[in-house]
């Protein structure tokens, strides 16, 4: 048996309750104020939707993540509504980047709610909506469907790629070889470095 099948077969063995589990803290670390910029929360939910072999399992994977991620934005909402407009000025979201929370404040001004959803698939911006939804004191019952709304499709994308790699990655083992994965797996470590060079040259230019 090939290498990728046998993480997939190993994590598929696994005490799904506790893979249920960890794939929901991934998710709220990936939401979570701060945490989604450094925590590998998509990588995570993917790698464990590889779990979601029956129909069951994907719902309730699926469910986890959700909560998970909605969970990560009801303490970036909580913060908010604690620190109101002093949150731009907070070291987490100058860490994260002013202009990201600017952006993430104009989408709150031009959608209302509905930005909590819009830009749940926006990078950093999705971390800090929540956020700056409490800072404008967005009322509850107006945040909490949006967030229940862009949580499920968060996870619904994540979980159902994950899925669906899980089910082809035997067929493509075959299609594609031993050497050729081995030659994806070099082209993502490239692809990672260069991503953590580009991210420590962007934190030089902010301390500099």
């Amino acid at each position: 048996m090939d290498w990728i099948t046998e993480v997939i077969h190993v994590i598929s063995d696994l005490p799904f309750p506790a893979l249920g589990a960890v794939a929901g803290l991934m998710a709220f670390a990936e939401s979570g104020l701060g945490l989604g910029s450094v925590f590998p929360g998509e990588t995570g939910v993917l790698l464990l939707g590889a779990a979601a072999v029956t129909p069951a399992r994907f719902v309730v994977l699926l469910l986890l993540v959700a909560l998970g991620v909605t969970a990560g934005d009801h303490v970036g909402y909580l913060l908010g509504r604690r620190y109101g407009e002093r949150m731009r000025d907070l070291a987490v979201v100058r860490r994260l980047g002013v202009r990201h929370w600017d952006r993430a404040t104009g989408a709150l001004r031009r959608y209302g709610a509905a930005a909590v959803f819009l830009t749940r698939l926006i990078p950093v911006v999705r971390t800090l909506t929540p956020a700056a939804a409490g800072a404008a004191q967005l009322r509850y019952r107006s945040f909490l469907p949006a967030s229940l709304a862009g949580s499920l499709s968060w996870s619904a994308l994540y979980v159902t790629l994950g899925a669906f790699a899980g089910a082809s990655a035997v067929e493509l083992e075959r299609l594609l070889g031993r050497a050729s994965w081995i030659l994806l797996g070099a082209l993502i470590v490239l692809v990672v470095v260069v991503g953590l060079i580009r991210r420590r040259r962007t934190l030089s230019k902010k301390r500099g």
